[in-house]
């Protein structure tokens, strides 16, 4: 694999979500650690936060929401 190839992998990411609905980005190409899944989002480390910017509004774990009585 090349230096461009292997830099441009580098720069591309996969939004994961755990069980406590948290989100983080994680390098293409990895193994997603155990816990975490893919959403269906990729590409730039910008794009991936931008997206969970706009979907991760509520920072508390999904287990203490559900203690409060929340969804």
């Amino acid at each position: 694999m090349s230096e461009s190839t292997t830099t441009l992998a580098a720069d591309q990411y996969d939004v994961v979500i755990n069980d406590e609905e948290q989100y983080s980005i994680w390098a293409v190409g990895r193994a997603v650690p155990a816990g975490w899944n893919t959403v269906g989002i990729s590409g730039s480390k910008d794009k991936c936060l931008e997206y969970i910017d706009e979907v991760w509004t509520d920072m508390r774990p999904k287990s203490l929401r559900v203690a409060m009585g929340e969804n």
